[in-house]
């Protein structure tokens, strides 16, 4: 562990009147917005979530995982998974202090899931992709027993097309049901050829809170959807065999970017509403297509002023109503659920990139390339 050493100098000269009191006002004027942790580790972090009561956990390429139970004072290494040593963990589910469960992503059996129960001493191996070809994207669960898991599409047995992967587990992650393949129940996203889902920010998928069935998520390349709530239909068995329930998700277009490197990165939901971000990460400065927010549900549009750039990952901060977005050229805020996006940047008193550099948020703490490790300050989002 490393430690952190506060050093105080003290000052025993009178100040002038003056000069008191322009000390006194300065901290009002320039009032910081972020905290830029030390995370002691050159990993890309792409996973973070933040359990509330000071518990953080985050997560990054060469198989890394952190920890902190302080707010972020101190950000503890933990152990690499056996076998995980070149994984690339893009998401990470926390419960409290002890247990959370890590996704890698990659090519077949490179998306894996790890969980752990006594501090991330130690890790159990739950589950390997089964798909020689998928690729995991996201994971979410709704409580410590119930969670889905999204990944790029894959062929259907007995099927000519292809569907966007999806498991589920009700047992904390121990077992999990690839709905996509299941022959009594499917559940079909149907895909085209190149679409695809982004392993940005592990937050490309929306779950209901209540159950694991009704699940929202985004997409990119040449047709960026979201996928809503399913509907149901039938479908016949191959060979002939007795018809099986197919459970085929609903899709809508979004006004985003387009393209192999573009589409919808993050959705998020605050007060009823949905906001989408995204872009071309090979543009991050370009404007256009970078969010969208919700019309007549599930109808998406432009926002009237969009973010300044790529944005790979978007959420809400409930006490003060606002959404606050981030990517590589900055962070920007909405307080009219998307319409309308303003900057949020640094202040006098903070290093002029405090607000760029980031890949994913899971309130108040933001992560990003090479260890970077934020805290937006609790009064940063006030009006």
């Amino acid at each position: 562990m490393h430690h952190k050493t506060i050093r105080r100098e003290r000052h025993n000269r009178r100040m002038p009147l003056f000069a008191l009191t322009l000390l006194l006002l300065t901290p009002a004027l320039t009032r910081a917005q972020w905290d830029i942790q030390d995370s002691h580790t050159s990993a890309s972090l792409r996973g973070i979530a933040n359990v509330g009561g000071g518990v953080a956990w985050a997560s990054g390429t060469e198989g890394t995982v952190l920890r902190t139970e302080d707010g972020g004072y101190l950000w503890q290494g933990c152990a690499i998974p056996p076998g995980a040593e070149k994984l690339d963990f893009r998401g990470i589910q926390a419960f409290d202090e002890n247990t959370a469960i890590v996704m890698s992503s990659g090519k077949g059996d490179l998306s894996r899931l790890y969980k752990t129960t006594d501090g991330c001493r130690t890790w159990k191996l739950l589950f390997t992709n089964p798909d020689k070809d998928g690729f995991w994207d996201a994971i979410v669960f709704n409580d410590r027993q119930k969670g889905s898991l999204l990944g790029d599409p894959v062929s259907i047995p007995g099927q000519p097309s292809y569907a966007f992967a999806f498991f589920q587990t009700s047992d904390g992650g121990d077992t999990w049901v690839a709905l996509h393949q299941n022959r009594q129940l499917r559940r079909i996203y149907a895909a085209e050829a190149d679409d695809a889902i982004f392993a940005a920010s592990n937050s490309s998928l929306l779950v209901a809170p209540s159950t694991c069935t009704s699940p929202m998520f985004v997409t990119g390349g040449t047709h960026p959807k979201v996928f809503t709530d399913a509907q149901s239909t039938f479908w016949s068995g191959p060979g002939g065999r007795s018809p099986a329930m197919v459970t085929a998700g609903n899709s809508s277009p979004l006004p985003l970017a387009a393209g192999k490197s573009a589409g919808a990165f993050s959705i998020a939901t605050g007060h009823g509403k949905f906001v989408i971000v995204g872009g071309d990460y090979t543009k991050p400065n370009e404007t256009k297509g970078t969010a969208a927010f919700e019309g007549n549900f599930p109808t998406f549009f432009e926002p009237y002023a969009p973010p300044r750039g790529y944005r790979s990952a978007v959420a809400y901060d409930e006490k003060t109503k606002t959404w606050i977005t981030v990517g590589p050229n900055g962070a920007d805020i909405s307080r009219d659920d998307g319409k309308n996006w303003s900057p949020l940047k640094p202040t006098a008193s903070e290093p002029p990139d405090a607000d760029k550099n980031w890949n994913a948020l899971s309130l108040p703490f933001v992560v990003g390339p090479k260890g970077r490790i934020g805290k937006l300050r609790g009064d940063a989002l006030k009006p």
